[in-house]
């Protein structure tokens, strides 16, 4: 998998994770619902990013903050929550 370059932002109670590649932008936005809980909402892949593994590359990256922090994932996100099921060794993380 290509090694991206993703930032994250906290706005209140609102958070982003954010991968920009050749000039195209994809994120997964989530929303902390308490220190220990967060939940994904959405992830948006543009379709010059597709098939890259830009989406996956953001789960991770969520799934690491999970993990170092301490905070478990409700995975609104279709997405996320597909991504969950595919890797079982994650599933002390998510809240379903």
């Amino acid at each position: 998998m290509p090694d991206f370059d993703i930032t994250r932002s906290v706005e209140g109670a609102k958070g982003r994770y954010l991968l920009v590649q050749d000039g195209h932008e994809a994120d997964l936005t989530y929303s902390i619902l308490s220190p220990q809980t967060v939940i994904a909402d959405h992830t948006a892949v543009p379709d010059a990013l597709r098939g890259s593994g830009a989406g996956q590359a953001l789960v991770r990256r969520l799934i690491e903050d999970a993990r170092s922090e301490g905070f478990k994932i409700v995975p609104l996100c279709p997405f996320v929550n597909a991504q969950r099921r595919r890797h079982p060794e994650w599933a002390d993380l998510f809240s379903v």
